[in-house]
């Protein structure tokens, strides 16, 4: 299991560095589809108990990262087709009402956090850190919209596809154009209008979909 050893035998939120440890492991892709999550060794790598590390487990069965098999136990989960389009079309609804909302509310220093994730993404040659870099872009520009439910939701969303769009930005090419359609959501909040960067991050989440979907069976 690729885990790094931690030490948390005292440490009061044991349950919660599991869970990011194995959450963090999943979303970039070092946990695989159907790798069984066994609590001993889980348990043994963080010099924990096995309470924990089921409490840790059951977390991330509950944001759909990992589902309990009959015989196997809990194991990494998948997304299927039906799952992504679902996924997407949802974010296709409520992130441009999210921005639509942020907008008005940008400071120049969120747009110029925003524009450095930007620039970072843009110049990152490591696929590792994409989906890291592109999470910073999009959630520099909706923190201003002070959803915080909202946000989690995104974020949840976002941690089931993230492995799988980091994959299919290498398979498709995909950065250059991701690149640019984040140039014109910025330029539109830069420029203060709304509606237009609400209809381009709409516009870039559908992209992002197609591509996916039409490569997910060579991604796993």
């Amino acid at each position: 299991m690729k885990l790094k050893s931690v030490d948390i035998s005292k440490t009061a939120s044991a349950s919660s560095i599991v869970f990011e440890a194995l959450r963090k492991a999943i979303i970039e892709g070092e946990l695989t589809e159907g790798e069984p999550l066994r609590q001993d060794e889980i348990a043994r790598l963080f010099n924990t108990s096995r309470i924990p590390v089921r409490e840790a487990i059951s977390r991330l069965e509950e944001q759909g990262l990992v589902k309990t098999q009959r015989y196997k136990g809990a194991v990494v989960s998948g997304l299927s087709v039906g799952e992504a389009e679902e996924i997407f079309d949802f974010r296709a609804l409520i992130e441009p009402e999210v921005i639509r909302r942020a907008v008005p509310l940008m400071s120049p220093d969120i747009l110029d956090a925003a524009r450095a994730s930007c620039a970072a993404f843009s110049e990152s040659s490591d696929p590792m850190r994409w989906g890291d870099l592109n999470r910073d872009f999009h959630s520099a520009l909706y923190s201003a919209s002070g959803l915080q439910y909202h946000l989690d939701v995104i974020d949840n969303a976002m941690d089931r596809v993230d492995r799988y769009l980091r994959a299919q930005l290498v398979l498709s090419n995909g950065m250059e154009r991701a690149n640019d359609e984040h140039l014109m959501i910025l330029e539109a909040c830069a420029a203060g209008d709304a509606s237009l960067a609400a209809e381009r991050t709409r516009l870039h989440i559908t992209s992002a979909r197609q591509s996916l979907i039409q490569n997910i069976h060579s991604l796993r």
